[in-house]
């Protein structure tokens, strides 16, 4: 063994230390978080949370970057075209990492040109129907659209690709029913035209102002497509509990992302930050008050086993409706 060989051994290992210790950052540089959204929504603020607590523990400046457009696809191809170096990072969601890929055609990253290093928030699909619909149940709500002469079912959602819409034609598939697809530009149209029974049904986010929608009256909620009850809304029954739904168990969650290059003991320390945050009090009152629950920690190999399985989730839910990018 020569020299030069035990020379660059070492150099190796040197190197390999400096990135498990976190001294990359070191460096002066200025560490980007990509929200890709505008300022102001839920993405941004609990980004805005993380970024003192990540320059803390980095050593380094970190800036919020807003980089909305296309369905966040704008944003996120900007972290997946950077360099694995720990200075760029996605505030992400499932909604522009897994379904913008599968329902638009300009989108030309994949899921998998990413990698999660940690999971903040997790936010619960709810089934809500316009006020005066009439039903109180989900098997009331079948019964509605399977009555001889019935009018077609409408549900809404915030466009194409969207798991709103997926969930609206999943919904449809299951329950064998015709129904028609009306996308709006955003949530907050979306809720207003449901609450003045401009379509009939939708599945949204039980988060923001949605628990005081629901409690006001001014929508009805039928079910959560989750595994358990939501301590906000106890009496809410789960659709898996429904006959043909079994598998209807679906949610948001929004974590921290970074390039597939970015190296692996980058991603342990950047792992174990995420996991350190995580319990900040005040991180943790910031992702509650905006109707979203704090994330339960992961080991790392755990948080890429349920982000793989979201794929999988998502891909077989577009194939089973054929949904087609635009």
């Amino acid at each position: 063994m020569n020299s030069a060989y035990l020379h660059r051994r070492q150099w190796l290992l040197a190197c390999a230390a400096t990135l498990a210790g976190g001294a990359t950052w070191a460096d002066g540089r200025v560490v980007s978080l990509i929200v890709p959204y505008p300022a102001g929504g839920g993405s941004d603020i609990v980004a805005r949370q993380l970024q003192p607590e990540l320059g803390k523990r980095l050593g380094e400046t970190v800036i919020v970057e807003n980089l909305a457009g296309a369905a966040g696809a704008i944003g996120t191809q900007r972290v997946v075209s950077a360099p694995g170096d720990g200075h760029t990072l996605l505030a992400g969601s499932p909604m522009e990492i897994m379904l913008t890929p599968l329902g638009m055609a300009a989108a030309r990253y994949k899921p998998e040109d990413l990698q999660p290093v940690g999971q903040f928030a997790v936010t619960t699909m709810v089934l809500l129907v316009r006020s005066n619909l009439g039903v109180n149940h989900v098997d009331e709500l079948l019964q509605l659209a399977r009555k001889p002469g019935a009018k077609e079912l409408s549900y809404g959602s915030i466009g194409p690709g969207s798991l709103y819409h997926l969930l609206g034609e999943r919904f449809t598939q299951l329950a064998r029913l015709k129904t028609l697809h009306v996308p709006y530009k955003g949530m907050a149209p979306l809720v207003q035209d449901l609450i003045s029974g401009q379509f009939d049904f939708a599945f949204v986010p039980l988060a923001g102002n949605i628990p005081d929608v629901i409690e006001s009256g001014r929508v009805k909620a039928l079910a959560l497509a989750a595994n358990q009850r939501h301590t906000k809304l106890s009496s809410l029954p789960l659709m898996k509990d429904v006959k043909g739904f079994e598998d209807f168990v679906y949610g948001l969650w929004s974590g921290v992302q970074v390039p597939r290059s970015t190296p692996e003991p980058l991603q342990q320390k950047l792992h174990q930050i995420c996991n350190e945050i995580l319990a900040v009090p005040e991180v943790r009152r910031t992702i509650e008050a905006g109707g979203s629950s704090v994330a339960p920690p992961m080991e790392l190999a755990a948080l890429r086993a349920s982000y793989a399985a979201d794929i999988e989730k998502y891909r077989a839910i577009a194939k089973a409706i054929n949904l087609q990018p635009q």
